[in-house]
């Protein structure tokens, strides 16, 4: 993976010698040392030898090399390239600078020798000194890779070789009663097997490795081979050979036919006597751990449509392959619950005792392992045979879970596991590694917030870019397919499918962990038990899980870019217990959750910072420092007591997300839960922002908001009725705008809305305050109303049922109303709201009856009624809501809670009467606490409500 490191400083150097950063050099480079004239030149060589380098590591890759000597010099490589990375963001810095505080002739009259040029001169002399280690690390490797055969003609891993890891069977066999947990799915697969159509058809089984598709798979093959007139099962490895595959399925096919050598066959020969074969019979063909949707188009070219109901099954780690097939003929293997688990491993683990029964004394770690597997059959069942084979005692036990992830590196019958996983990892393309690895760095079953970590990645440049594409754009669709290739798992969506938040397989994560460790990726540091997980000599990246003393020994500070802590109840509050001074490179910094009150000058000094989260702390002030951190592109300080930044941060120009609001109501029951910051002199010329949240309404900041006109999401707050036109005359503006919420300066103010018009549609608004007649027909609703996704309403006291306004928003799947509607009654018509998939409808003090109609509601799926204290039976019609998953009731009459049976039909339901939450069906699996985890959740009804 060293090629990625290399990748991203080639990218850099490539920005460092190219014209327009030259010329911005020009005043600095132009002197007699002869090594800082000559360092522009030194920088272009660097870089082709990189990429000299990195075309070198490609072709090890692609041929499998494993070689002790290769990997040492890729280590040295490794080593080297940081060194330059260094150099690279100095010189950057530099360049800077000097653009920032004026020309070089300026800073002579105030320095004998600008400090600009004392960092030339060792960045010139660092950078020939990595040109001169780069010539002889060239040397170095002719020299030691020469008397080693194969180095430099390295074989292709054998396809036979590399497909021995697919064959149905290789791993711990399951039968047909051993099927636990997929039994639904097993018989799904039959159905489409053995359905009407007689068409050829796909079907597509995927999932992450694993995960059992390969065993679900031949359970229904061996059983039902029997009713097609031929049958084949072909592994596909990443390296396959196309003749290959060919070959293989014809020898299966024709196993009782000897007329034809198939070695012997050429590539047309093998495609033709196929066609024969699958022409004449009712065939079922398995086509095992495809990689690509392209190897599955060209092996489908022998495929033939014969009208006798054939049938193709293809198993699949990645979801675009499995796109191929249709809707109907596609299962996704997920992991099995933690119920079903624990009956798969005693299942092997005690094979002799009666109704597989674990013994007392081994439940504890028993379960412990099992909750480690997370659900993962291949695991489960690799662990459980081996320790079905080794005495039964609870010592045993408990070592072998401590060294759980050891054992699968190392131990023969375990090391499968291993290599099924990291396959998955070994083929992601390049621009995937380092997101990959990045998620490792959070604790185990922590939530990955989407948001979160599409800006971390930026920040850490793991996101090239594409074409226009804006970046977190590319990010997204990086996570995207991080997801389809089941090396993350979506935890939970928004409204209109978004991933919202997602978590890493336990044993996933505990993988990528050692594939950080090689790489000198990142530190994860944990002294809970008084042992520190050091992983890397020179990590560029620390991750801070538990801390019980100072971490600061155990890391090399001058090497760090990242730092983020998740630990709250660290004893140490100061800035610089957390962030040495030698820290200089630092481009993420998050230290949320953290009792830190003041921040120091020496921030500024952080030139590289583009990442400072400070969420949850006790900071209440910004020094004026932090104006010189030029490269800054994130700064958050949510919940914390700041309300005022400094003018001096209208220089950060590279600023794209600015999130500062302060706390007040934890129960968000009051119209100002949140106290917001006030708008800084020339926050309008930080032209980079894409998302600012919360921020005050003054007259100048609306006069001047349409300036942002790179903006995507604004909260803006405090709007008075004397703001109204001049801030929708701005938002005319914003071309790029999807989400908006705006909220007037008190629950008496009126916003005046009816003209507010948009150039393009959002997907999210939302209003709080009371809203001027005519705002729900203004010309946005009437030109881009049907592209809204989500809608709330919060305080707007309409008299009017809001419901018939806005059912005509056809595309609405998500609608939030609280303190919106002032009668009694509120009606959801037949043919109303047909996507919608989630309401909330919170505080409506008047409303005594809600009536469904049938045909009304159609989708959805999530139902929150909160605080309708005259609401004292059950909505009318909520029989006909088929669809929904979820209700919660909290915080209702005491008479509503009786009329709670009426709800059967839902399958999962919480309710509360007055604040004391219970569920009435299974548990709803809600948060202990509000934790940095969970940012979604509000407090309702005494338990939290996923909002």
């Amino acid at each position: 993976m060293a090629e990625i490191t290399l990748i991203l400083v080639i990218q850099k150097l490539g920005i460092a010698v190219a014209g327009e950063t030259l010329k911005l050099a020009k005043p600095l480079l132009g002197r007699k040392d002869e090594l800082v004239v000559a360092l522009p030149a030194n920088m272009k060589l660097i870089k082709e030898e990189l990429e000299m380098i990195n075309a070198f590591l490609k072709e090890i890759g692609i041929k499998a090399c494993k070689c002790e000597v290769i990997e040492t010099w890729i280590r040295q490589v490794q080593r080297l390239t940081f060194d330059m990375d260094d150099v690279v963001d100095q010189f950057m810095y530099v360049i800077g600078e000097n653009k920032m505080t004026g020309s070089w002739a300026h800073l002579k009259k105030i320095f004998k020798k600008p400090q600009s040029l004392i960092l030339l001169d060792d960045i010139a002399t660092k950078a020939d000194t990595v040109n001169k280690e780069l010539i002889e690390l060239s040397r170095r490797k002719h020299r030691w890779t020469q008397p080693i055969a194969g180095v430099n003609d390295i074989p292709t891993t054998s396809y036979d070789n590399e497909q021995l890891f697919y064959l149905p069977g290789h791993d711990h066999s399951i039968n047909d009663d051993e099927l636990i947990g997929i039994y639904e799915k097993r018989e799904s697969l039959i159905k489409m097997l053995h359905s009407k159509d007689h068409s050829m058809r796909i079907i597509a089984v995927w999932g992450m490795g694993g995960i059992g598709k390969s065993t679900l798979v031949n359970n229904v093959y061996t059983n039902e081979l029997s009713h097609f007139g031929c049958c084949a099962w072909v592994s596909i490895s990443q390296l396959y050979k196309l003749d290959d595959v060919w070959r293989n399925m014809l020898t299966e096919l024709g196993k009782d036919n000897r007329e034809f050598d198939t070695q012997k066959m050429n590539g047309e020969e093998l495609r033709a006597e196929l066609k024969k074969i699958l022409d004449k019979e009712r065939y079922l063909i398995i086509l095992d751990d495809v990689w690509r949707a392209a190897d599955f188009l060209k092996i489908k070219e022998v495929l033939v449509d014969n009208g006798l109901g054939s049938r193709v099954i293809i198993t699949r780690r990645i979801e675009d392959v499995a796109s191929r097939a249709e809707d109907g003929s596609k299962i996704k293997v997920k992991p099995l619950n933690d119920h079903d688990a624990w009956l798969l491993f005693c299942r092997k683990a005690f094979p002799s005792i009666e109704n597989y029964t674990c013994p007392p004394e081994l439940c504890e770690y028993g379960k412990a392992i099992v909750g480690k597997c997370d659900g993962l059959p291949l695991a489960l069942v690799a662990i459980a045979s081996l320790l079905s084979l080794s005495t039964k005692s609870r010592k045993k036990w408990r070592i072998f879970h401590e060294q759980l992830i050891s054992e699968l590196h190392s131990n023969e019958n375990l090391n499968r596991v291993e290599k099924i996983l990291n396959l998955s990892y070994k083929h992601l393309p390049n621009y995937l590694k380092n997101c990959f690895l990045h998620c490792a760095m959070f604790p185990e079953d922590y939530l990955l917030h989407r948001k979160r970590l599409i800006r971390l990645w930026i920040a850490e440049g793991f996101i090239e870019q594409r074409g226009a594409s804006n970046l977190e754009d590319i990010a997204e669709g990086y996570l995207i397919e991080l997801v389809q290739r089941s090396m993350l798992q979506v935890v939970n969506r928004n409204s209109f499918d978004r991933i919202r938040c997602l978590r890493m397989h336990d044993l996933v994560r505990d993988l990528a962990i050692s594939q950080c460790k090689s790489e000198s990726f990142c530190t994860v540091y944990d002294d809970t038990h008084g042992v520190v997980a050091q992983l890397g000599l020179e990590p560029r990246r620390l991750s801070v899980l538990r801390c019980n003393n100072d971490f600061r020994s155990s890391i090399d500070p001058t090497r760090l870019r990242t730092f983020i802590s998740f630990e709250a109840s660290m004893a140490l509050s100061s800035w610089s217990s957390f962030i040495p001074t030698e820290s200089k490179y630092l481009a993420v910094l998050d230290l949320s959750g953290l009792p830190i009150e003041t921040i120091p000058n020496s921030v500024g000094e952080l030139f590289n910072l583009r990442y400072l989260c400070l969420n949850d702390t006790n900071v209440k002030l910004l020094p004026k420092s932090m104006k010189k951190l030029h490269n800054l592109q994130t700064l958050s300080l949510e919940r914390t007591n700041l309300l005022k930044v400094p003018k001096e941060f209208s220089n950060l120009t590279k600023l794209c997300h600015l999130l500062i609001w302060k706390l007040l109501d934890g129960t968000y029951t009051s119209f100002h839960n949140w106290e917001f910051v006030e708008p800084f002199e020339g926050l309008w010329r930080l032209k980079e922002l894409q998302y600012l949240s919360e921020i005050r309404a003054t007259k100048v900041f609306v006069a001047e908001l349409g300036k942002l006109s790179r903006l995507r999401s604004l909260c803006i707050t405090y709007v008075s009725s004397s703001h109204c036109a001049q801030m929708c005359d701005s938002l005319s503006k914003l071309h790029h705008l999807s989400n908006l919420h705006i909220r007037a300066y008190n629950e008496d103010e009126t916003l005046l809305l009816e003209d507010l018009t948009m150039p393009n549609p959002l997907e999210k608004l939302g209003l709080v305050g009371r809203l001027s007649e005519g705002t729900l027909k203004s010309p946005f609703f009437s030109t881009h109303g049907d592209r809204l996704l989500n809608m709330e309403l919060l305080w707007c006291q309409l008299s009017e049922n809001p419901a018939v306004r806005l059912f005509e928003l056809s595309n609405l799947t998500d609608l939030h109303l609280t303190r919106a509607y002032t009668r009694q009654q509120l009606n959801f018509h037949a043919e109303w709201f047909e996507h919608l998939k989630k309401v909330v409808l919170s505080d409506l003090p008047q409303v005594n009856q809600i009536c469904i109609h049938e045909g009304a509601l159609v989708s959805l799926e999530y139902l929150l009624i909160d605080s309708l204290k005259k609401l004292r039976e059950v909505p009318t019609g909520i029989k006909f809501l088929s669809s929904i998953k979820e209700a919660y009731f909290t915080r209702m009459h005491p008479d509503f809670i009786l009329q709670m049976g009426k709800l059967n039909h839902i399958p999962k339901v919480h309710r509360s009467a007055q604040g004391v939450s219970t569920l009435q069906t299974e548990d709803a699996n809600l948060p202990a606490s509000a934790s940095n985890n969970n940012p979604q959740w509000r407090i309702l009804g005494g338990g939290w409500v996923f909002i």
